[in-house]
């Protein structure tokens, strides 16, 4: 893999990021959801991954199967033969009826042929944590291994972060937060991370500024709203995730 410029103070991903493909247009986590995003011009996307029971990356955002697809009780807890026969887009619309959940190594190849950037959000099925950051870590390093840019893995889960960084040490991460708690940045330090990133109505002008100074980037999430992203720009953030995919054009420095 290519260096992606991170060390020598480069930063090889776009401003804008569309949140789980194209936030609430269609099914999130799905082909259909990438393909309509990058249908609308953007050309990085926001993904989350966990294990089946067999060991296979595939996406989902919860840890159960109910809100997104039409089975049922806890997704790490099927083997990928069960997960791949679920329908996962009906839920949003009948247009998307019979969607089927996506691998990882499906998105990976749609990405790399396409030369989509993509943020791997390691969300894991509660007790595997750490495991699941190693597989995750473990894929993406042998899929990407020639791209120009590495995926960026980011986790709210520590462990997790910790798993990606022994399995992948290469690859880079960041720290997702719901709120600045007392040592969110010497947190991030430890684990190595490149990046926090953080829920828009948690940064603030000098908290941003502090991430920075400390030599790492500053995210946020899920901002919809004009006067959040403008805001967000006036603290100085180095990346915007959204649904809104139709409101903004992810190749534009502006909100």
């Amino acid at each position: 893999m290519t260096d992606p410029g991170l060390h020598s103070g480069g930063w090889p991903y776009p401003f804008w990021v569309a949140h789980r493909g194209a936030g609430k247009l269609a099914p999130e986590n799905t082909l259909a959801a990438f393909r309509l995003g990058a249908a609308h011009g953007w050309r990085m996307f926001e993904c989350d991954a966990k294990l089946s029971a067999d060991g296979v990356v595939f996406l989902l955002h919860d840890s159960t199967l109910e809100r997104t697809t039409d089975g049922q009780g806890t997704a790490g807890e099927r083997p990928w033969s069960a997960l791949s026969q679920l329908d996962a887009g009906s839920w949003h619309s009948r247009a998307y009826a019979g969607e089927p959940l996506a691998t990882l190594e499906n998105l990976a190849r749609y990405c790399l042929r396409n030369g989509y950037l993509l943020n791997i959000e390691i969300k894991p099925t509660p007790g595997l944590e750490r495991a699941t950051g190693e597989a995750v870590a473990e894929l993406a390093a042998r899929l990407w291994s020639e791209a120009p840019v590495a995926p960026l893995l980011t986790s709210f889960k520590p462990d997790s972060l910790e798993g990606a960084r022994a399995a992948a040490p290469q690859l880079p991460r960041g720290l997702l937060l719901e709120a600045l708690n007392e040592g969110w940045l010497d947190q991030a330090r430890a684990l190595e991370c490149v990046a926090v990133v953080n829920r828009h109505t948690a940064w603030t002008a000098e908290a941003v500024a502090q991430t920075r100074s400390a030599g790492l980037k500053a995210l946020t999430y899920t901002v919809n709203e004009r006067e959040d992203a403008q805001r967000l720009m006036g603290f100085g953030v180095d990346g915007i995730i959204t649904d809104r995919i139709e409101l903004f054009a992810p190749a534009a420095r502006h909100a």
